[in-house]
């Protein structure tokens, strides 16, 4: 059985949309969803039958939504249009030693058209125009281009969740992502919150850094990306 502080991750988005991030989400008493422009999320109370039914007045069918550990058969009215998976990871140790931040930013408004550019072309999981407000982000940037970023999203409890970690192709190879994930880290701890992220299952290589920084796996989950059918 999880400790008490990884309860919430057995159903985070749920726990996070009805939690700390209330106030940013729409739904019923059953399901629930990030409000439009955040994070395309979708979380259940009962996360391995979300009854999407309930949610389709607040979803338009140009949306596209990620939901977590449910395997089951799309409702009518709805369609699968990703059947992954995607491993939970968490950092239950002590802080790590301080890393080089001496190029790394904190991004703002400003930086919002760039960010939304860096991950259409690097795909680390949903991300839109407000979904900055979910709390820090920072980035490293060359003469206005952002070359990387990593910030954060759900927020549940003690749990906080690292997340758009994501690095131009032209840029991979320089540590740049492992640094901006060092000072969340630490920056996290301080709070007394507990780090963890997700990263999709066919993703070894970022798995494996993610491990050998430090974070332990916690399970692997269905990972489906859904849209209403149009009328």
């Amino acid at each position: 059985m999880p400790s008490a502080p990884l309860e919430a991750l057995q159903n985070i988005v749920w726990h996070s949309l009805t939690g700390a991030q209330s106030g940013l989400s729409v739904g019923t008493d059953r399901i629930r969803r990030f409000a439009p422009g955040y994070s395309q999320l979708i979380g259940a109370i009962d996360r391995a039958a979300p009854c999407l039914d309930d949610l389709a007045a607040y979803c338009s069918a140009d949306e596209h939504f990620y939901v977590l550990g449910w395997s089951g058969r799309a409702p009518a009215g709805w369609q699968i249009d990703v059947d992954a998976e995607v491993d939970q990871l968490v950092w239950d140790q002590p802080a790590p030693a301080a890393m080089d931040t001496g190029d790394i930013v904190r991004l703002g408004a400003e930086h919002v058209a760039r960010m939304i550019h860096l991950t259409s072309i690097t795909h680390p999981g949903p991300f839109a125009e407000r979904t900055i407000e979910f709390g820090d982000y920072f980035g490293i940037l060359d003469d206005g281009h952002l070359l990387a970023m990593a910030g954060e999203r759900m927020h549940a409890g003690m749990l906080r969740e690292i997340s758009a970690v994501c690095t131009d192709p032209v840029a991979q190879g320089r540590g740049f992502a492992r640094r901006l994930m060092n000072l969340l880290l630490r920056i996290q701890i301080a709070r007394g919150q507990m780090p963890f992220l997700h990263v999709m299952a066919e993703n070894a290589h970022a798995r494996g850094m993610y491990e050998r920084m430090g974070f332990r796996h916690v399970q692997r989950l269905a990972c489906r990306v859904v849209s209403r059918i149009p009328d």
